[in-house]
């Protein structure tokens, strides 16, 4: 094989991997909300006018701030996972940090 063909190959296995990543973050991220934020947060709270996340960091340091007053002591993963998914379906924001 060359060596063009062994970097394309691994190209789309890298990619492969990437998403089906995201996509186990994505569902561990809903189903942790589910299970333990949708009680209290209906649809409504993502799409009302005055969001308190204004951005990706906003988003996160969200779900960090409730979490812990639920007492949940998730792991960083676990907020990461959950904003993803909130992201995902909710915000659109650029994932960046800053």
């Amino acid at each position: 094989m060359t060596g063009r063909l062994i970097f394309a190959i691994l190209m789309v296995c890298m990619g492969n991997l990437a998403y089906a990543q995201s996509k186990v973050d994505s569902t561990r991220g809903e189903l942790l909300y589910s299970t333990h934020c949708i009680a209290c947060h209906n649809v409504q709270v993502h799409w009302r006018d005055k969001k308190v996340a204004k951005d990706w960091n906003g988003l996160k340091a969200e779900v960090r701030h409730w979490q812990g007053i639920q007492g949940l002591v998730w792991r960083d993963e676990d907020i990461l996972d959950v904003a993803r998914y909130l992201n995902a379906r909710y915000y659109k924001f650029p994932e960046r940090d800053q």
